[in-house]
């Protein structure tokens, strides 16, 4: 097996996937069969600087730079050959956010990432404006919070992109987007599989006073949808990613991605009636509509796969923080008994524990708002337990309020799309921390959305693996549509394994939510009271 990797690498047929998180930077190389093969990570941190979370450009290519290097020691270390041939790479990013540069390339402001909420004016103005929900994290809000401030940079503007939009025109010298990322920046017309022409006149026409010497298409990246060719790696390119100088030039990119688009990859969750639910430090599910929805809700954003279909998109803040502090707490009890702790034997006996629990929890209820969570207009969080005196309080009901607070937001805006807008889906997919316990998220999750519930083994490769398997569409699509590839070339008839809920479960979480619901003026309270 070793040997034919060996000889899969030293003949540039292996494909390279970077995916750029929150906190980690991870690239993923994959043989003909979309295995992964080796790989190699960077650890990373935003900072907050006046006021703006960011990432500094020497961060961004020292990060990607020492990612590039650990993947290439494991070859080295694996199958004792270079890095030299590739055939394809892909270049992912958290989407969204605010990167503007000049004439010369240089960046006129400091990224400003989507975790930035100083863009509430302009959201809403541009909601408005559009009949669209235009969320405070996409970067024509901040776009049009900068001109909102008058900030002079703006007139300065040559090319406004993502973070991976970034990266893939320093490799390439190409000025465009995959259609998922862009969709991100402003709304995309899925028909036409570009910017919607009405927004794009609608938004020039409300900052023509100002006089800018740009209109909007002329700074934003070019749409292109997944298969489309996006460019090749440079020669300066290839001295910035691999600074060994052993990478060659002339190597092909796919368009670049968003990690929601990658994370639908990586789960087979691309097709129409199709979706996936991401759930760890923060949490957001990805249903793949059928057709546009009924109006605009403020907590469902509409984006698209990486090859131009529709999506409700229903981001939540937080989600395991809280969960995880508790059962922290735990881990500190077993250490003061002087008990040695496995924490995976904590998470497993209290998760399953908490599904010997009453289906509604017995009454308790917990916030896990360690931040503010829009989609329940809170702009601030207050992590919060509630109970009243009667209420049956024991171990397995306390574990399950806060399984179930941790999709509970996730809960109240698919509601919207199932009750109110009828979605029809026949599999949604989970990947992410709450589902490392088999079985126990996965149920929870059934239980919220009403919904059969799917996990597969390839999903904890995560964005990384997406993004290499659209770089694997690029060479090796031929013709097909995305979900064919998927579906025949990488997935051959892999589902997961899936978990239906009872209507005992789905019933108990409905009362649970409504108790929920009922108590968030407290959680109000709790921020107005607890500075």
């Amino acid at each position: 097996m070793k040997t034919d990797e060996k000889t899969i690498i030293e003949s540039g047929q292996a494909i390279l996937g970077i995916e750029f998180g929150s906190t980690r930077i991870k690239a993923v190389l994959i043989d003909p069969d979309n295995r992964p093969i080796a790989q190699g990570s960077h650890t990373w941190e935003n900072q907050l600087v006046d006021g703006m979370w960011t990432y500094s450009l020497d961060a961004i290519w020292s990060g990607l730079q020492d990612c590039y290097a650990d993947l290439r020691a494991d070859v080295l270390k694996q199958y004792g050959t270079e890095l030299r041939q590739l055939a394809a790479i892909g270049i992912s990013a958290m989407m969204h956010g605010y990167m503007a540069f000049g004439r010369r390339q240089e960046i006129l402001v400091p990224f400003r990432t989507w975790r930035n909420t100083n863009t509430g004016e302009a959201a809403a103005a541009l909601s408005e404006l559009f009949v669209y929900n235009i969320p405070l994290r996409w970067s024509i809000s901040h776009l049009y919070q900068a001109i909102l401030n008058g900030e002079e940079h703006v007139g300065q503007i040559d090319f406004l992109t993502t973070l991976a939009g970034y990266i893939h025109w320093q490799l390439t010298g190409e000025k465009v987007l995959g259609i998922g990322d862009a969709s991100g920046m402003l709304p995309i017309d899925s028909a036409l599989k570009d910017y919607s022409p009405a927004m794009v006149e609608k938004f020039d026409r409300l900052v023509a006073p100002k006089g800018y010497p740009w209109k909007l298409l002329d700074i934003l990246p070019k749409v292109l949808p997944a298969g489309v060719p996006a460019g090749v790696l440079t020669p300066e390119g290839a001295a910035r990613l691999d600074v060994s100088g052993h990478l060659q030039a002339g190597i092909p990119l796919c368009p670049p991605e968003g990690d929601a688009g990658t994370g639908m990859v990586a789960t087979n969750a691309v097709k129409q009636r199709t979706g996936n639910v991401s759930a760890g430090t923060s949490s957001f599910s990805m249903i793949v509509l059928e057709k546009e929805l009924s109006r605009p809700y403020e907590m469902i954003d509409r984006v698209t796969t990486p090859d131009g279909s529709l999506v409700a998109m229903v981001h939540c803040n937080n989600c395991t923080s809280d969960l995880n502090a508790w059962v922290g707490l735990f881990r500190e009890y077993q250490e003061l008994l002087g008990v040695e702790v496995d924490m995976n034997e904590v998470y497993g006996k209290l998760y399953h524990h908490a599904l010997t629990g009453d289906a509604d929890c017995g009454g308790l209820v917990s916030f896990n708002y360690i931040s503010g969570e829009p989609v329940t207009g809170l702009t601030e969080g207050r992590p919060l337990f509630v109970r009243s005196a009667t209420d049956s309080f024991n171990l397995a009901n306390f574990m399950r309020t806060h399984l179930y607070a941790s999709v509970g937001v996730l809960k109240i805006g698919n509601d919207i799309l199932f009750n109110e807008e009828k979605v029809q889906v026949d599999r949604i997919t989970g990947h992410g921390g709450l589902f490392k316990t088999k079985g126990v998220g996965q149920r929870v999750l059934a239980a919220a959305l009403h919904s059969p519930i799917s996990v597969m083994e390839t999903a904890g490769e995560g964005g990384a693996w997406g993004i290499a398997l659209l770089g694997a569409y690029l060479v090796k699509g031929q013709g097909r549509s995305l979900p064919d590839f998927l579906d025949n070339d990488v997935f051959a008839g892999n589902a997961g394994e899936e978990i239906a809920p009872t209507p005992e479960e789905v019933a108990g979480f409905n009362a649970y939510i409504e108790n929920y619901k009922a108590a968030l003026p407290v959680e109000q309270a709790a921020v107005n009271c607890l500075k």
